[in-house]
Parts: C-alpha cells; structure tokens; sequence
C-alpha cells in the first residue's frame, strides 16, 4: 500500500490537522493509500534527545531523525506542516510544561559549569531554532503561488496601506565590520577535515570545532561581526530614530540563526537600556538573565529578585522606554515591545508586513507610525530598502493586477548560513580566528576582539547543481525570466556565479531568459515586472528563499501562508510543505478561550494534493492522480464560495472550512469522469455532505463562544483535542462510513 508520512506539529497547524486528517485518511483509503503521523513537535523532539535519561514509560521515539533519513529514499513522501523553531524563551516554557506533566526532564542551563550541564545544553541546542528543516530539506525549494490563489486575491484584493513620498521610513544597516564585509569564501578542490581554532593574543590555542568534513567541490565561508562596531551602529539608530521621530524597530531570525541572532538581539537590548545593564549588569547575570531573551525574560526573572532591585530594574526599564526613541509594538495593548521576545519579530514576516501598511508599524499609542527598521547585517538588508524606495516613488502595489515572484531556493543540506549554527561562535578573547586545513594549513585567518560572533558556512556542490537544474526545468515551465539572486562583489556569491555558469551549461536553456543579477537590483527588476503585470522566478540562496517566500506573497495575496512549497527530494522522493506558522501563536490563544479557530489550511490542501500527484506518479496509482486534481478543484471553489476561515467566534472556522472541502471534494469526485468506479464510491458520500452541510455547520458553530481545555500548549491531551476539533457527529460519521 502506498504511504504518506504526515507531520505531528505544534500550535494551530497541530490543532488542525486533527479535523483534517481523518478527512484525508477516509478519502485516501480509496485510493489504497495509507496515512502515518509523525510527532516532530518540539515538546516531542525535547523527549527525544533525552530518551536515555528518562524511564521507559516516558521515552519517545526520535521521530525527526527517522524522517530525516527516509527524505534520503526515494520512496519519500513527507507532508510537513509549520512547527515551532523555538527561541530560548519557548524553549524553558515547553520544558516547564512537560516538567509539569511529570516527565523528568532537566532544566535549561544557561551557564553550564559542569560537564553535565554542559551535555545537557548541547541537547536542549539540537531542538532550538530551525532544527526540523535542515533534516528533511533534503533537496532544493520550489515555492510559488497557486493560480487559484492568485487569481482569488485579484477578485478579492486584500488591503495595501498607502505610501507617501515624504515617507520617513527606513532600514538602517552596518556599512562596515559585518557579516557581509567580512566574509571569505574558497572552494575545496578535494574532500578534507578542518579545524577552527582561536589563537589568543597570549598565543594560546582554543580548538572551537575539530572534525568538520567538507566534500569535494564544497562551498566554505567564514566571516566575523564586529562588537564594537554593532555597539557604534546600534548607538547610531536608536540616535537616528529619536532625531527622526520614528518607531525603533529590530529585524532578525533568532529561530533560523539560533546562535547568531540572539546574541545580536542581546546586543540592541543592551544599547537600548544603557542604564539598565550600567546598574543592574551583575545582578541580571547573577540571576540567569540574559539580554539576549528579551525584556519579557528580564521582567519575568526581575520578579524573583529582592524589593529593591526589582523595583529598581523595572524603573530603570520604564526611563530607558522614556529616553529612547518610540519602540515598536508586537501588542500596542499589552505593552509588548519589539525588543520583549526575540521571536516575537521575525524578519521575513515583520518587513513585508511594515511594507504592506505602508511603512509603517504600531506604536505604543497603537497607532501606526513611519519606522527605522534594523537590519544589523547588510547582506540582504538592501532588498528591503529597495522595495521601500519603490514604493515611496510609485505607491503602493495593486494586487488585482501585479504580477508574481516565485522562488526556487537553494536550501538542500544545510545550505549556507542556515547551516551555520554548529559553526557559530561567541569570541572570549582578542586574537586570530583560523580555519585550518587537515595538511596544518590556514584557509581563512580573521582578526578578533572578545565578544565578536564569528561562524563559518558550507554549501555542498550537488545541491547547487540540482538548484541550478531546477530554476531551468521551472524557467522552461512558466516561460518567464529566472534570475539568480548573486552578487559578484560578495566572496560567497562570487563562487556560486562561477558554478552557476558551469552548470547552466550544462542545460538547453535556448529561447529562456536567465540573468544573474545582485539581490538589490534583481528586486528592483522583480518589481518593474510586477507593477506590468508580469510573472519572474527569483533564484536564491538559502536565506533569501525565506525572505523572498515572505515578501512577494504578503504584496501579492496578502499572506505566504497560501504559497505551493515543493521540495523536490534529491534522491527522488517529496516534502510537500505547508505554508508559514508566525500566527499560529495567537490563534492557539482564541481558540482557547473562545473555541474558534481561525488558521486557515489552504496550503495544507494545496500541498496534499501535490503529495498525491508525486504518488500518483511514483506508484502509478492513477486514482491518487484523480484525488489530486479533484482537491485542486474543490480547493478553488473553496476560495471562490468563500469558504475560508473568518476572524470572529461565531463565523465560519478552521473546523467548518474542512467539512466544506471534503464537501467539495466528494462532490468533485462524484461528478469526474476519468474513474468512474472512484465517483460511483462517493456518490453516497457527496449525497450525505451536501444534504447535510447546514446540520454539520450548526454543529460546529454551536461549540462556540466558550473556553476550552486542551490540556496542555506544547505537549496536549490528545483525547481533549481531538473533542474540541472534531464536535460533528454528523460530519464524522460520514467520515467513517467512507473509510470503510
């Protein structure tokens, strides 16, 4: 029987899978197709790393690692939903719950001083920020949006905030002793073992990682940002804001760059409180409270503290908010800042979200404001600042006529920064960072200071030859400009465009147009194409697939939620991924208390039926093929009956837009034509679904307006779930009379 593995994850995404996987399990067992789950949750990858250390009846299977090697079969067919790439912060919360549930789990050690600790901490390090991804990301990305979609959000234009040409908005990047300026990159002619070590100005040697393999053809990078020079920029736009009258905002990846990003974030904190940490520096430290998680960490940790310093850090919060210029909000209402969380903002999804309204974000009066953006690292600050540009000149974007950016994505094997987190490293004493060579040879040498962030980052060569075949099989596709996303005067991008040219060659790429061109002036030759109308592929890097997945779809259908996100499998099989989790969070919290759930699934359909498709041709099961071409066109009519999730407890839920799709869907394949055994079996089905539509939406409204139990936020009770997401008898009825 064909298989396909379906993800257990977190949040929202978690939440809804379980209305509609018994959905997808009744209609697959028609087709001979068999469902299994998989719990890579981040409360379930926590029990996994410490299964040695926990008694038999607690420990769980290591459910990641089993799917990252099945992505290296052929026979792969992964559907991964949006799980939590854990900040430290929810880190300790996930661990605090499970420690409540009674599992004998160890606390977080933010210092580790024994060599337990220190075990400890490398463990709880594997599960934070993006670990999932780069396991299963076994192949290169392709992530474009549907033509339903498309087509919908021109119908149905979401809203785009004006822009004005005297705009203040901004980003403020370093022009110097960053990561971009700093970098150095080679390639490896042959496969060899490096060491990274520190030589202090004192002549002793610290071994930061021995062992590291690199491949033949293999892409190495290694670069440095300056302290001293972040602290200098930091001072200069929190100066900048206040002088300008504008919000304050950071941008950054502390779930992706685990290592790097929060360590920046710790920095602005630092900059933005001076007199916090002037004061109150030791006894933060003493207490375990670090700048790098946030305000919230602070002010949570400060009320543990004696009378005295705990009033006198929360007084000196409130005059460094008095003193600085106007922060940015996360929640205006609650008194969130943007410099709470470092997970609460995340670049890819904030940035174009600012773009969208305007330019602007929300101040603490809640009101929307021109804003400097803070983007410390200049490698791909400047397509930002493009898109800004671009909008204060032309206005804002239509999206009932602007065209497309579709992306095809170098990410397989922990490419570039994304992978750079083993090799990330905080400074503890001036010296000379080196690379060195199995033969004792140095590659890269850089000057450091204590407390620099120095990493280095791998880009193996198959994975950039299949990249490079995969932007010219979608070029050929779609008939439109595919353009690498390069820049020649950037160490790292200049040995890519030396390959780039080497394998392009080895293509018919007659009558397509390929360009190579720098991040900011691809962005600007996207935009020229979208303001006509017209379509383009961006090829990038690993990075820039993430920021680009975000940016063009938020202008383009208002979210990159409903983007298709294929991943070709390298080995042959598929990862069919579901779309982005940033909301999830608040949608967990409504659900909660007023047991509506508003997350919306599209891309979950959209991404089932690319899963059946790739089945449909791997086991040449050709009613996979007739499930999956029917989905797409109940997906359609879903979006045109407007049959999508609303905002409000009492409307039509994440719960009800599933019953309408199987709906759709049983419908859709009662009247096709290519199997007419497969629509005679759901003749009955689609009867019973539209004579009972009304009853089954009553059903599922009535459950709501009331608080619910799940049991739990990062590890819940699967019975109570599985009650509150399924309260249709009717509906499930019929789903279990179809599975049978």
């Amino acid at each position: 029987m064909a298989k396909i593995i379906y993800t257990n994850t977190d949040e929202a995404p978690m939440l809804a899978t379980y209305s509609f996987l018994p959905v997808v399990e009744a209609f697959a067992a028609r087709a001979d197709i068999e469902l299994e789950t998989r719990d890579i949750s981040l409360a379930g990858r926590i029990l996994a790393v410490f299964a040695d250390r926990l008694p038999e009846d607690q420990r769980v299977a290591d459910a990641l690692a089993e799917l990252g090697a099945l992505a290296k079969m052929p026979e792969a067919n992964i559907i991964k939903l949006p799980n939590i790439s854990a900040s430290v912060p929810q880190l300790v919360a996930a661990v605090k719950e499970l420690q409540a549930l009674g599992y004998e789990l160890p606390d977080y050690p933010e210092s580790p001083a024994t060599d337990d600790e220190r075990d400890i901490r490398a463990r709880y390090d594997k599960v934070k920020g993006s670990a999932v991804n780069p396991v299963l990301r076994e192949g290169n990305s392709d992530r474009r949006a549907p033509m339903a979609v498309k087509n919908y959000a021109k119908k149905h234009p979401h809203s785009m905030g004006a822009w004005s040409a005297d705009s203040k908005t901004r980003v403020a990047t370093m022009n110097a002793d960053d990561f971009r300026s700093n970098e150095r990159s080679t390639v490896f002619e042959q496969a060899d073992e490096l060491t990274i070590q520190l030589r202090a100005a004192d002549g002793t040697i610290t071994k930061l990682k021995q062992g590291l393999a690199v491949l033949e053809g293999e892409v190495i990078d290694a670069t440095v940002m300056s302290a001293k020079a972040l602290d200098a920029f930091i001072a200069q736009s929190i100066e900048s804001a206040k002088r300008d009258g504008v919000l304050f905002s950071v941008h950054l990846k502390a779930t992706m760059m685990k290592v790097s990003d929060p360590i920046i974030f710790g920095h602005i904190v630092k900059g933005f409180f001076p007199e916090l940490f002037a004061r109150y520096g030791e006894v933060l430290a003493e207490a375990g409270l670090s700048a790098s998680n946030g305000l919230a960490g602070i002010l949570a940790g400060a009320e543990e503290l004696p009378e005295a310093e705990r009033a006198g850090i929360k007084q000196a919060i409130e005059q460094g908010l008095k003193d600085g210029p106007r922060l940015a909000m996360v929640n205006s209402d609650k008194g969130i800042t943007n410099l709470h969380v470092p997970s609460d903002v995340i670049v890819d999804a904030s940035m174009p979200a600012m773009i969208r309204i305007g330019g602007h974000m929300w101040g603490p009066d809640g009101e929307e404001a021109d804003t400097l953006a803070v983007l410390p690292d200049s490698s791909y600050a400047g397509i930002y600042q493009a898109v800004i540009d671009d909008c204060k000149e032309h206005g804002a974007l239509d999206p009932t006529t602007m065209g497309s950016v579709s992306n095809v994505g170098l990410m397989a094997q922990k490419a570039e920064e994304y992978g750079s987190h083993d090799k990330t490293f905080e400074i503890e004493a001036d010296g000379v960072v080196e690379v060195v060579n199995s033969a004792g040879e140095v590659v890269f040498s850089h000057e450091v200071a204590a407390g620099d962030i120095w990493r280095a980052c791998q880009t193996k060569d198959a994975p950039i030859r299949d990249w490079v075949k995969l932007a010219v099989t979608r070029a050929r596709i779609e008939g439109v400009p595919a353009v690498f996303w390069l820049d020649q005067e950037r160490a790292h991008d200049a040995q890519l465009i030396t390959k780039v040219e080497r394998y392009l060659a080895e293509h018919d790429t007659e009558g397509l147009e390929i360009r190579i061109l720098s991040p900011i002036e691809a962005t600007k030759f996207s935009l020229e194409r979208m303001r006509r109308g017209e379509n383009t592929i961006s090829v990038t890097g690993n990075v820039l697939r993430d920021y680009n997945t975000d940016l063009f779809p938020i202008l383009e259908v208002g979210t990159s939620a409903k983007m298709l996100s294929v991943v070709p499998l390298m080995n042959g099989g598929g990862l069919f991924e579901t779309g982005a989790g940033g909301s999830a969070p608040k949608h967990v919290q409504q659900l909660v208390e007023e047991n509506h759930l508003r997350w919306d699934s599209l891309g979950e359909f959209l991404a089932l039926a690319e899963s059946l498709r790739h089945l449909a041709r791997a086991e040449n099961n050709s009613r996979a093929a007739v499930l999956a071409s029917t989905l797409d066109a109940a997906t359609e009519r879903l979006l045109d009956e407007d049959k999508s999730p609303r905002r409000k407890a009492g409307e039509l839920d994440n719960r009800g837009s599933h019953a309408w799709l199987a709906t759709f869907w049983a419908e859709e394949l009662a009247k096709q034509t290519d199997d007419e055994a497969l629509a005679a079996e759901f003749q009955e089905a689609a009867k019973q679904l539209t004579e009972q539509a009304e009853a089954i939406q009553q059903e599922l409204a009535a459950v709501q307006g009331s608080p619910v139990d799940l049991g739990g936020y990062y590890r819940p009770d699967a019975e109570k779930v599985a009650k509150v997401m399924r309260p249709s008898s009717t509906f499930n009825s019929i789903l279990v009379q179809l599975a049978n």
